[in-house]
């Protein structure tokens, strides 16, 4: 469990960490010594004027109170209105993205107080403070700038932090700033080992630049890899040292058979219609990428993205499981990417009262107590409740003890995607094609072609599939192995009684406060058929499971009758976890691979990619409100070269080639 720093603030009102007995900042001038330690010495400004990427990345250390951030955001913030005024644009830096690592982070309320010193920085510390995350390992990835300036915040030890990390052998970072406490204070951030770390996800001729001039720090950096030299130290310190990075190493995250591609994304068509098209649609309108969407509806959010009430909420085990990790800071980022898209005037029905998961069988109640037990999820994640913590809670009597999340809720899934759709156009506009169907996709030397009722489109560099229970229907994917579950939901009258209920109930199923005099209630679960016809015998069952369970609740029994109902099918695996990469051929991976089979881990051979440019961002089954998101911004961080916030266990959790990779070894293929 990640604990908060414990701080005091001496006489002239810098904070102090009191485990460390040293101050956060200068008590000169500390914006001043930032700027002057870490940015400039870091040359940042003229190589955000003239780079190899669109992108710039600076790591540091130790975030602290977020100032050498803010510093770096203010001046990105400079360079680009310079650049737009001087329209210069072939190579300069388009977006910043900063990594930082703190093992015990502020609490926002001490984050807020230390920054008041620095009135130049209270806009940009006001939106930081606001968006800061809760007390949850990992990586937290925060945007602001409408996607410019992105803060991957980890929060845990640096070393362990970086050992999670998914990254390409050419490395990722451009400049590290090496900040934290002195190194007679904290000699566990400043070792080899962090060092050595540091050279593993750095870029060639990466820089870095850190206040201190010890000789064993110096020593330390030069073994690792680094041209070390000093420099003339802020006010009254005289040194402090500089490097840079001769050549990146061959170190990377993940073998050989779980490594992904990255792409130049030229011209990306998108396959779909629902919340996982609109997430990739605004992962690509950030990066300023040129973009076609077809879909086969008549309008977006016709498939499983068509309910009026969806909950939102992460699955979490009582073990720090790669699903588990996935969906807990699916769900923050999730929540934090909704709440911009309302900050920027784009609007969709919801309410994030809460999410109330009742014990409503003995099995339900031990995984509740033992979640309670392990300890691993912050409580402004989730917490558990008593049947009477519960119950006022949800504004109903029910019996029933649970786990609720507090930040969890509903929102209105067509209304959500429209307004993402809208917001990824008002970034950098798109062609769309509705009622459209995508019979073939053809692969040429100029690119890839969309063949549609005797129309080509095209060519494009990659092609995205997130077609849910369709995304199998092309030549390419048949093989993708898709198991569809067709799920109804019934929509119910309301009573006086159940219009008192104010948080959203799950139990086997679900049940939504009253939204447009009535509730969302469901749903059923139906394998191995692709049927979408409403029926009157899925109504009562999702009523009956409700009654079975509330029986003894006056919501539940006072309820009007059943008006209408949806139902879709749900793309899912069978490891219930969603698929985001590459599309990968069996016969590439067998033949590369063929030494999995004797449980070899090497003498590989290269795999041939036959369909280089194809990718899938599908499977996400009834969660696409919670994940997609965060998939989305990991899969475009991959393809663009980019620092990706999901570690390397989930990423592989999620690769396209898992279940291939699993049967060469079993020896099943």
């Amino acid at each position: 469990m990640i604990k908060n720093a414990q701080i005091h603030f001496n006489e002239v009102g810098t904070p102090v960490a009191d485990n460390f007995d040293d101050v956060y900042f200068s008590n000169d001038d500390g914006l001043a010594e930032s700027h002057y330690v870490f940015y400039q010495q870091n040359n940042i400004q003229a190589r955000l004027q003239n780079h190899d990427q669109a992108h710039f990345v600076i790591a540091e250390t130790g975030f602290g109170t977020g100032l050498n951030f803010l510093n770096a955001w203010q001046h990105f913030n400079d360079h680009i209105g310079s650049q737009q005024v001087q329209n210069q644009v072939a190579k300069s830096v388009k977006r910043l993205h900063f990594i930082s690592f703190e093992k015990y982070p502020l609490s926002a309320n001490d984050l807020a107080k230390a920054l008041r010193a620095w009135p130049t920085l209270k806009n940009l510390s006001k939106e930081l403070v606001s968006s800061y995350p809760i007390n949850l390992a990992g990586c937290h990835r925060v945007e602001f700038n409408n996607g410019q300036v992105i803060l991957d915040l980890y929060f845990g030890d640096v070393l362990e932090s970086i050992n999670t990390m998914s990254y390409p052998q050419s490395g990722v970072v451009d400049a590290w700033f090496l900040d934290g406490f002195a190194p007679s204070k904290n000699p566990d951030m400043w070792q080899q080992s962090v060092f050595n770390a540091m050279v593993d996800i750095s870029r060639k001729h990466a820089t870095l630049a850190t206040f201190t001039a010890a000789g064993f720090v110096r020593r330390g950096l030069i073994a690792a890899g680094f041209n070390m030299q000093k420099a003339k130290g802020f006010g009254r310190k005289r040194e402090m040292l500089i490097g840079q990075l001769g050549s990146a190493n061959s170190a990377h995250s993940s073998p050989p058979y779980f490594e992904q591609s990255t792409s130049e994304l030229t011209h990306v068509a998108v396959i779909g219609g629902g919340i996982a098209s609109s997430c990739i649609l605004q992962s690509l309108a950030k990066r300023g990428i040129s973009t076609t969407l077809f879909c086969q509806d008549e309008k977006p959010a016709m498939g499983a993205s068509h309910n009026i009430q969806g909950a939102v909420y992460p699955h979490l085990q009582a073990k720090n499981s790669p699903h588990s990790e996935l969906f807990a800071h699916s769900f923050l980022y999730a929540k934090r990417t909704y709440e911009q898209l309302l900050n920027n005037g784009f609007s969709f029905d919801h309410d994030w009262c809460g999410v109330l998961q009742h014990a409503v069988k003995k099995p339900l109640a031990d995984k509740h107590q033992n979640l309670e037990q392990k300890q691993l999820w912050p409580e402004q994640l989730m917490r558990n409740v008593t049947a009477s913590q519960g119950d006022k809670l949800a504004g109903v009597e029910t019996g029933y003890s649970g786990v609720f999340f507090e930040q969890g809720g509903w929102v209105n899934p067509p209304q959500l995607v429209e307004a993402m759709l809208k917001a990824a156009d008002s970034v950098n506009p798109f062609t769309h094609h509705f009622n459209c169907r995508i019979e073939q996709l053809n692969k040429t030397v100029d690119g890839w072609y969309l063949i549609a009722n005797n129309t080509q489109y095209g060519p494009f560099s990659d092609v995205i599939v997130c077609a849910g229970e369709h995304s199998d229907a092309f030549e390419q994917t048949k093989a993708l192995p898709i198991v569809g579950v067709r799920g109804q939901v019934s929509h119910i009258q309301a009573s006086e009684q159940s219009k008192q209920l104010k948080t959203v109930l799950c139990h086997k199923g679900y049940f939504t406060p009253a939204y447009l005099e009535q509730h969302c209630m469901g749903a059923t679960f139906e394998k191995n058929t692709k049927s979408r016809t409403v029926t009157e015998k899925d109504n009562q069952l999702n009523h009956q499971q409700l009654l079975s369970f509330y029986q003894q609740s006056e919501f539940a029994t006072t309820l009007g009758s059943i008006h209408s109902a949806k139902a879709a099918v749900r793309c899912t695996f069978i490891d219930h976890l969603p698929m985001a990469g590459q599309w990968c051929e069996q016969s590439d991976y067998t033949t590369a691979f063929a030494n999995l089979r004797l449980g070899k881990r090497y003498q590989y051979t290269p795999l041939n990619k036959p369909q280089q440019g194809l990718h899938i961002f599908t499977g996400f089954g009834a969660r696409a409100l919670c994940s997609a998101p965060l998939l989305s911004e990991h899969f475009i961080s991959t393809l663009n070269n980019e620092p990706r916030p999901l570690s390397e266990r989930v990423s592989q959790a999620i690769h396209p080639a898992r279940f291939i990779v699993r049967d060469l070894i079993r020896n099943k293929i």
